[in-house]
């Protein structure tokens, strides 16, 4: 799995690309959107942003995947909305703004998850490589 060094290495060298291209690159990957999330630490709270990729997406929600590489521990981010579901989003064609983060139900799951794996198989790779089932969160906009 990769170590936690390693994914906020990853995290800010994506960051720093949408800051050097002035927004002009980062937010495609892997035939994905890519969205900044921006979750309130549950411990500190301090404000954490993540870059995220989006499989998935339903109306005006965005699904994301709490997959961590295929860990077996759920990463921060995922653990910050769940105590804290009241998120920012900032994306290609949207400036950052509120969101609410809600985590699918089983039944939302058992649909949404075979559509993702079958368009981005790296899911179902990390899926194998874990005992705890990957969440996935809705990030719905804010009435």
């Amino acid at each position: 799995m990769p170590s936690d060094f390693t994914l906020k290495s990853m995290n800010l060298i994506h960051k720093t690309l949408l800051a050097v291209s002035r927004g002009k690159s980062g937010w495609s990957a892997a035939n994905m959107p890519v969205l900044k999330l921006t979750t309130t630490g549950r411990k500190s709270g301090s404000q954490r942003e993540i870059m995220l990729t989006s499989p998935f997406q339903q109306d005006t929600s965005m699904v994301v995947v709490a997959s961590r590489g295929g860990d077996d521990h759920h990463p921060a981010w995922f653990l910050n909305l769940r105590d804290e579901p009241h998120v920012h989003v900032e994306t290609k064609d949207e400036p950052r703004h509120a969101r609410i983060a809600r985590i699918a139900t089983p039944q939302e799951r058992d649909i949404i998850w075979p559509q993702i794996v079958a368009n981005h198989a790296n899911y179902g790779g990390y899926q194998s490589k874990t005992n705890r089932e990957i969440p996935l969160i809705f990030l719905e906009k804010e009435q």
